[in-house]
């Protein structure tokens, strides 16, 4: 008799990240920054001192008092995982038990709801306002009438680069008996962070990248701050040695560097800013039907035609994110690219409006 794969296995679909090479990459919310030539060779130098016959230290304790101290708060709160989404699915795999629900939001990063399928936990979802903001009531009305056990969003939110304030947070936070995993992977942008408070709560994840603003996405490098009660079940919970010792090594010469958090940050919110800048002027050409407050890297914007821009951009070697019909999210590039993208969509969104033919470059 042949070997049946378990049920909840039959709808898995792979994370589909787009991996054909393009010329300019605005989709993936990578900063476009790369290391200081000084921090390159400290980062090589101590890669070359790593023992590749040993196991990393398991809790990467030089890492998170590296992380602890860039954002001043107490290493003892700090577990490292393999990026976000290690931490996001030991965190449902570990605080739910079979059959317990999550409530998430809608839109919202999409691997939360992933996770809830491999871990056998009902994913329960609400719909943002239209606008796509978060009404905090209607969502602690939501966690109690479906009496959830878990409640997971971002903040700042991929896709929609809207944002919540630390006020509204914390109401969500003190008001559900769930446990609330917050994601801050772009909170770095922003100044509504609780990370210097997640300690004083019972029933408070909160999660960070070093993908985003601090530009080691290759690394693969999240970090997960609670309580020590939650901290040490995490630590307990995650496999011995999951951040391998090369980034151990060389994330750590990145995060004792304040440079990435002050200038670079800033560096980044310009381009964001430029970015936001032209969509708003092609809103105002009534050319983009919306432009979202970015509190983030990238920008949110809603059109008529988001596949066909899409399609233009990637025609000529530019490739950014498309979510449904009509939105589009796009990451801040380099001065040239965004004025590349700028321009290419301007061209195609006239050529629309006005019935007018324009050959492909």
């Amino acid at each position: 008799m042949p070997y049946i794969p378990a049920p909840k296995t039959k709808n898995l679909i792979p994370y589909d990240p787009i991996q054909k090479k393009f010329r300019v990459r605005m989709d993936a919310n990578e900063s476009f920054l790369l290391p200081t030539d000084e921090d390159k060779m400290a980062m090589f130098s101590a890669v070359a001192d790593v023992a590749l016959n040993r196991y990393p230290d398991p809790l990467a304790t030089r890492l998170c008092c590296d992380f602890a101290s860039l954002y001043d708060i107490s290493p003892e709160f700090v577990t490292a995982g393999n990026g976000s989404d290690e931490l996001i699915s030991i965190i449902m795999s570990t605080f739910l038990q079979k059959g317990e629900k999550v409530l998430t939001l809608t839109p919202d990063f999409s691997m939360y709801r992933f996770y809830t399928a491999i871990t056998e936990t009902p994913c329960v979802t609400l719909d943002k306002n239209p606008d796509l903001t978060i009404d905090i009531d209607r969502v602690l009305k939501k966690a109690e009438n479906e009496k959830v056990k878990m409640l997971i969003f971002s903040n700042p939110c991929n896709p929609t680069s809207l944002g919540i304030k630390a006020e509204e947070v914390r109401k969500l936070i003190s008001g559900t008996n769930a446990l609330v995993v917050l994601d801050e992977a772009y909170m770095d942008f922003w100044d509504q962070s609780l990370i210097n408070e997640a300690h004083l709560y019972d029933n408070l994840i909160l999660l960070r990248t070093s993908s985003k603003a601090l530009g080691m996405a290759a690394l693969r490098l999240g970090f997960a701050v609670a309580n020590s009660r939650l901290t040490a079940i995490l630590q307990a919970a995650k496999s011995p040695y999951n951040v391998n010792a090369v980034t151990q090594a060389m994330a750590s010469i990145v995060l004792k560097n304040r440079m990435y958090k002050t200038v670079y940050n800033e560096i980044l919110l310009t381009s964001r800013d430029m970015l936001v800048d032209g969509f708003r002027n092609l809103e105002n050409k009534g050319l983009v039907e919306e432009v979202y407050q970015s509190r983030t890297n990238f920008a949110y914007i809603r059109l008529n035609d988001a596949m066909g821009v899409f399609n233009w951009l990637a025609d000529r070697g530019v490739i950014v994110r498309r979510f449904g019909e009509n939105y589009l999210r796009i990451t801040a590039g380099k001065q040239e690219e965004n004025r590349e993208l700028l321009s290419a969509m301007e061209v195609f969104l006239k050529k629309t409006k006005t019935g007018n033919d324009y050959e492909k470059r």
